[in-house]
């Protein structure tokens, strides 16, 4: 499809800076594709009163760690400044990363991220270039490895803020909090699973009250989710790689959701992504546990999930083509318009949305 249909003006003051307090007072917008009528605004703490006994909710438990790095390349005795993101873990001692320029790093370069000292103790962290990709990507061999490149990372990294809000302000302390959410446990994102972010416990605690099933499932987010769509069209479009993993038990327990007739509803976009990723053979969903790069425009048959909770998303971007392909493009485009008229709050700090999928001639009839 032309990547031109999936665009849409977005004035600049609609996009959040900081994340609303308490976090379950955002405003949640339902779309029903089907439902008259199709269009309703509510709050994220009433999400109990949209969801029925026995459904189940689905949270990514990644926890983004601070992947943004500022370091100096050093060749002979030339140095120049380097900024990289890392996006994926490649082994105990190696990260991709995206890095900017990235024409002033090849292979063998040496590049020391942090402050002046001699080991990472003393604020620093060294590597070198071992391989260099598309799109700016290059592969980082740390001199450290394991729990310690861990520790090393937490200490001279910062928190990746998306682009939209890096360059209307800097990263600062309260984000190490605000740009996680209260799943957080397994880490290895370097971006949050931003529909996670409006959940409190009394939220929690009222869907429990409600009925409704909590299972966690694991996707680490990967900066690619933040690079445009260069091309014309979604066929010249390639994902970047994001490991995920379900497990077997939570796998058993979202077929009983859907063999007894209720709704598996996919918190985020990234836990749509795995459950989907998991879900391609000929037994539908399964376990798993790998890389994914998995691609949902519309035209894709979902597998998996009967609702989806998402924030937001910018235009032109897979994730909005993602939407669309679940609520319809036209649909989406007047729930944006709607969105932006009343004033909601867009992207990661943003408000939400409870989309609900177009019905197919089969299901209409």
């Amino acid at each position: 499809m032309r990547v031109d249909l999936f665009d849409f003006e977005l004035p600049n003051e609609r996009i959040a800076l900081r994340p609303a307090r308490p976090r379950d007072s955002a405003r949640l917008l339902v779309v029903r594709p089907d439902g008259t009528p199709e269009l309703t605004d509510s709050i994220v703490s009433a999400l109990p009163d949209w969801l029925e006994p026995g459904d189940a909710l689905v949270f990514n438990d990644t926890k983004v760690i601070p992947a943004q790095l500022e370091g100096t390349r050093t060749r002979g005795g030339a140095t120049a400044k380097i900024g990289a993101t890392l996006h994926l873990r490649a082994g105990d001692d190696r990260w991709w990363a995206f890095v900017r320029p990235a024409k002033k790093l090849v292979i063998g370069d040496r590049v020391r991220f942090g402050g002046e000292g001699s080991t990472c103790l003393a604020g620093t962290l060294d590597a070198t270039v071992a391989e260099k990709g598309e799109a700016g990507e290059v592969l980082l061999v740390f001199d450290i490895a394991g729990p310690a490149l861990d520790v090393a990372i937490a200490t001279v990294g910062h928190i990746p803020l998306p682009p939209y809000i890096a360059a209307q302000r800097p990263e600062d302390e309260q984000d190490r909090s605000d740009y996680q959410t209260m799943f957080a446990e397994r880490e290895g994102a370097v971006a949050a699973p931003t529909a996670g972010l409006h959940f409190t416990p009394e939220l929690l605690e009222n869907l429990k009250a409600r009925g409704v099933e909590t299972y966690g499932v694991t996707l680490h987010v990967g900066a690619g989710t933040f690079l445009p769509v260069k091309s014309d069209d979604t066929d010249g479009h390639k994902m970047h790689a994001e490991w995920g993993e379900i497990s077997a038990s939570t796998v058993a327990a979202l077929k009983a959701v859907k063999a007894r007739g209720n709704k598996v509803v996919a918190v985020g976009t990234t836990s749509l992504r795995i459950l989907e990723s998991a879900s391609q053979g000929e037994d539908g969903l399964a376990p798993f546990c790998g890389e994914t790069r998995i691609f949902i425009t519309p035209g894709y048959r979902f597998r998996t999930i009967d609702a989806l909770m998402t924030n937001f998303h910018l235009p032109r971007s897979t994730l909005f083509m993602l939407v669309s392909a679940f609520s319809g493009l036209e649909t989406m485009h007047r729930a944006y318009v709607h969105a932006i008229q009343s004033e909601y709050r867009f992207y990661s700090y943003g408000d939400s949305s409870l989309l609900f999928p177009r019905l197919t001639r089969e299901q209409q009839d």
